[in-house]
C-alpha cells in the first residue's frame, strides 16, 4: 500500500477521532459513542462493500438486489439466536407448517426432475399440472397452519422463534441463507444480458423483503423482533459490575458512558477481525490464478470462453461468495442493534450506497472498497446535521415566512445531494476510485 492510499485511509481514522474528542466548527459531536457507532457500522459497510466488489469488481455482475441479501442474514439471528415459541411448537401448527414447506420443496424438486427427463408438450403440460396441483396442496396446508402460529400472542410473538443457539453462529449461518438464494437466482438469472439481470436482481430483492414484511410465522414481520441475545455483555450487567465501576471512575467517567463505549469496543474488536480475515481471504484470492482468470473473463468473456474456461459456472461462484459476504454483513448488522426491523431493508440504504461505496472506493480493488466503505458511511451520517446546521446559518437573518421553512425543510435531503456530488466528483476527476485497481 503506497504513501497516498496510507493518507486517504489516515484521513477517515482523523475524522472518525475529531467525531470523538472535539466539537470543532460545530462539525464534530465530540463524543467516543457517536464515533464507535460510526465505527462499526463503517466496518460492516466496509464488508457490504467487499461483498459486491467481489460480484463487480472481479467479475462485472451487476447486482441491484444487495438488499434481499442483507435481509436474509438478518434473518439468521432470529432463526438461530432466539428462543424457541414452545406454546406454538406443541400444537399442531407448527408441525402442519413444517408440512407444508417440505410439500413446496418437494413439488419443486419434481418439477426439476420432470424438466429434465420430458420434452416437447409432454413437458410442459407435466410441469404446470405439478406446479399447480402442488400450489394448491401447499396452500391447503399451509394456510391453517400460519393462522394458528400467527393467532399466539400477536404482541409478543407470532411467529415460531429460533433455535436459542449462541448469536455468533448465526453470522456463517447468514452467509449460508444468502449464498443459497444466490445460487437458485444465479441457475437462472445469470445466463441472462447484464442489463437484465441487474432488473431481476432487483425484482427478487424486493421479493424477499416482501416475504420478510408479510410472514409473521417466519420473524413477526413488521411487528418486528426484538432483544436478540447479542456476544458481548449488556450495558445494564457492567454498570453493575464493582470491577467494572471502579474502572470506569480509574478513567473519571461514569459507569453509564463507559459501559456503552466498552460494549461498541467489544464490538468493534469482533468486527475488524471479521473484516480484516475477509480482506486476507480477498487479496490472496484476487491474486491468485483464480483471481486472474476471473478478471480475464469479466475484460472479455468471449476470449476467455475461446481459452476454455466455464464463464458461466464462474459466474455463479462469484455471485455466491459476494452473496454470502453480504449476507454475513446482514446478520452482524442485526446482532449489533439487537433487533430486526425488515421495514429499514430498503434499496436505497443497502443496495444504492454500497454501490456507491465501491464506485468512490475504487472497484475490483479490496482496500477501495474498505475505504470507500469507512468514508461514505462516515458522510452518511454527519451530512444531514451538517446540511441543518448550514441552513440555519443562511436562513438565520431571513424573516419568517414559506421561503425559509422551505429551505430548512429541505436539510432532510443533505444526504442525498451529498452522495450525488461525491459520486459525480469521483467520477469526473478519478474515474478508477480513489484508490483504483492495478
Amino acid at each position: 500500500m503506497n504513501l497516498r492510499n496510507l493518507l486517504l485511509f489516515g484521513f477517515v481514522a482523523l475524522l472518525i477521532v475529531l467525531e470523538g474528542t472535539t466539537t470543532a466548527f460545530g462539525l464534530f459531536g465530540g463524543s467516543w459513542n457517536t464515533a464507535l457507532g460510526i465505527l462499526n457500522m463503517g466496518l460492516i459497510s466496509a464488508i457490504l462493500a467487499l461483498g459486491v466488489n467481489m460480484q463487480w469488481g472481479y467479475a462485472g455482475l451487476f447486482n441491484v438486489g444487495v438488499v434481499g441479501f442483507v435481509a436474509l442474514g438478518g434473518l439468521a439471528p432470529v432463526l438461530v439466536s432466539t428462543q424457541p415459541v414452545t406454546e406454538v411448537w406443541t400444537t399442531q401448527g407448527a408441525g402442519r407448517l413444517i408440512l407444508a414447506l417440505l410439500i413446496g420443496l418437494a413439488v419443486i424438486a419434481l418439477a426439476i426432475v420432470l424438466y429434465g427427463r420430458l420434452r416437447g408438450r409432454n413437458r410442459t403440460l407435466a410441469i404446470l399440472a405439478v406446479l399447480i396441483g402442488g400450489f394448491f396442496l401447499f396452500r391447503a396446508v399451509f394456510d391453517p397452519a400460519v393462522d394458528v402460529v400467527e393467532s399466539f400472542q400477536p404482541a409478543t410473538h407470532s411467529n415460531l422463534g429460533g433455535l436459542g443457539l449462541p448469536v455468533l453462529l448465526a453470522w456463517p449461518v447468514g452467509a449460508l441463507f444468502a449464498a443459497g438464494a444466490a445460487w437458485v437466482i444465479g441457475k437462472t438469472a445469470l445466463g441472462l444480458r447484464s442489463d437484465y439481470l441487474a432488473i431481476a436482481t432487483l425484482g427478487i430483492g424486493e421479493i424477499i423483503i416482501a416475504v420478510m414484511k408479510n410472514e409473521d410465522w417466519l420473524a413477526r414481520g413488521v411487528k418486528n423482533v426484538i432483544s436478540i441475545p447479542r456476544p458481548v455483555p449488556y450495558e445494564v450487567d457492567l454498570q453493575r459490575d464493582p470491577g467494572f465501576i471502579d474502572l470506569a471512575a480509574s478513567f473519571g467517567s461514569d459507569p453509564v458512558t463507559a459501559s456503552t463505549v466498552a460494549v461498541k469496543l467489544l464490538y468493534a474488536g469482533l468486527f475488524v477481525v471479521i473484516l480484516l480475515a475477509l480482506i486476507w481471504a480477498s487479496e490472496k484470492a484476487l491474486n491468485s490464478p483464480w483471481g486472474r482468470m476471473m478478471r480475464a473473463i469479466r475484460d472479455n468473456e468471449t476470449a476467455a470462453e475461446a481459452m476454455g474456461k466455464d464463464v458461466t459456472r464462474r459466474h455463479l461462484q462469484i455471485f455466491i461468495l459476494g452473496s454470502a459476504v453480504c449476507g454475513l454483513a446482514g446478520a452482524m448488522i442485526v446482532t449489533l442493534d439487537s433487533q430486526l426491523t425488515p421495514g429499514t431493508y430498503n434499496p436505497l440504504r443497502f443496495t444504492f450506497l454500497i454501490w456507491v461505496m465501491v464506485i468512490v472506493g475504487g472497484s475490483g480493488n479490496n482496500w477501495g472498497s474498505v475505504l470507500g466503505g469507512f468514508l461514505i458511511w462516515f458522510l452518511w451520517i454527519k451530512v444531514e446535521p451538517w446540511g441543518h446546521a448550514l441552513m440555519g446559518l443562511i436562513t438565520s437573518g431571513m424573516a419568517e415566512g414559506a421561503l425559509k421553512s422551505h429551505l430548512q425543510d429541505s436539510a432532510a435531503h443533505m444526504r442525498l445531494l451529498t452522495m450525488g456530488l461525491v459520486l459525480l466528483l469521483v467520477l469526473r476527476f478519478s474515474p478508477r476510485g480513489l484508490i483504483p485497481e492495478r
